[in-house]
């Protein structure tokens, strides 16, 4: 794969406006840039909570709300009274 040229780019857009018409393109890399900036966003928002091991954890996303409560009494029993 070491070898794509301009021709091959070419004949890949080429394809690309044969299966999706050139009328959905301009939708379709509308939607392909949102989703790249929510990826970003996430990532970025992602690395502060990863550097603050004293920050409670968020809950997961399978957990139930029994769970979560579970969770929730822990860090309070946890964390020092004032």
């Amino acid at each position: 794969m070491g070898g794509l040229t301009g021709w091959h780019a070419l004949i890949v857009l080429a394809i690309v406006v044969l299966i999706f018409g050139a009328a959905k393109l301009p939708g379709l890399a509308k939607s392909v840039g949102q989703s790249m900036k929510i990826f970003k966003n996430e990532i970025k928002s992602d690395e502060p909570a990863k550097a603050d091991p004293s920050a409670p954890a968020a809950p997961q996303v399978n957990q139930t709300s029994a769970e979560v409560a579970a969770q929730q009494a822990r860090s309070r029993n946890d964390s020092p009274s004032s």
